[in-house]
């Protein structure tokens, strides 16, 4: 355990100040965070007394980076039928980015089809929003859908190819996790994020969808927020967005 202080970087904050900003708990519980060589900055194991610059070093605890700058914000918008996801639409539509405050300015995080509803994040960490989005991450999205079905349901040979891939235009789709809630609504669970997946997935079984809802991302979900309706990310639920 390296306790020793290093008062050399005279500029910035105190790290454990700004750890506990961040939630990690008291200063003294984010002193020991760093006595115990849990704390990185720039890559390096930071040490007592370091002084970290937020709009520019990378500070992350137990390996995950943690967002120190003040100025980045996180949003969590429960998208409505209708509404595109984008920054600006030529076509004069609503956008995500009207649904939540102007300033500072934020972008979406992946998309959600026109016709498709539920929850997206928008914000400006550039880091967060690849770690997101990039599919050697593979950050799962859970979608409820509804699809045109008989009387009893999706059958079950459908259900597995679902889950096996199913050959699309730009190639197979990696395995999903799919139940059938009830008669003709399926919970799929993907980690890809092809333009209109699940609509084509489904499609490509023989079950058009006619309601499609977003209800997960990665570890966030959210039951309360009513179409058009969003709130900040807590700081927990950023760190656990964050794990690689």
């Amino acid at each position: 355990m390296n306790t020793e202080r290093d008062d050399s970087l005279a500029d910035g904050e105190r790290l454990q100040k700004v750890l506990a900003q961040r939630g990690f708990g008291s200063r003294r519980v984010c002193e020991d965070i760093i006595a115990e060589g849990r704390v990185t900055v720039n890559g390096e194991v930071a040490v007592l007394g370091r002084r970290v610059n937020v709009e520019v070093d990378l500070v992350a605890v137990d390996g995950t980076p943690v967002g120190v700058r003040p100025d980045l914000v996180y949003y969590l918008l429960h998208k409505p039928y209708n509404v595109i996801t984008t920054a600006k639409d030529t076509h004069d539509r609503v956008t995500v980015v009207e649904l939540v405050p102007g300033e500072p300015r934020v972008h979406p995080v992946g998309r959600l089809d026109l016709d498709s509803e539920g929850l997206i994040i928008l914000t400006n960490d550039g880091e967060l929003t690849h770690h997101l989005t990039h599919p050697s991450f593979g950050v799962e999205k859970e979608y409820l859908v509804h699809v045109r079905s008989g009387a009893d349901g999706v059958p079950e040979s459908a259900l597995n190819k679902l889950r096996n891939g199913v050959p699309l235009e730009d190639g197979v789709t990696s395995p999903a996790k799919v139940g059938q809630v009830q008669p003709g609504v399926l919970r799929i669970v993907i980690h890809e994020g092809r333009h209109r997946q699940v609509r084509r997935m489904c499609d490509a079984v023989g079950h058009e969808v006619n309601r499609l809802v977003r209800t997960r991302i990665g570890p966030i979900t959210d039951t309360t927020l009513k179409p058009g309706e969003w709130r900040h990310l807590t700081t927990q639920e950023v760190r656990a967005l964050a794990i690689r």
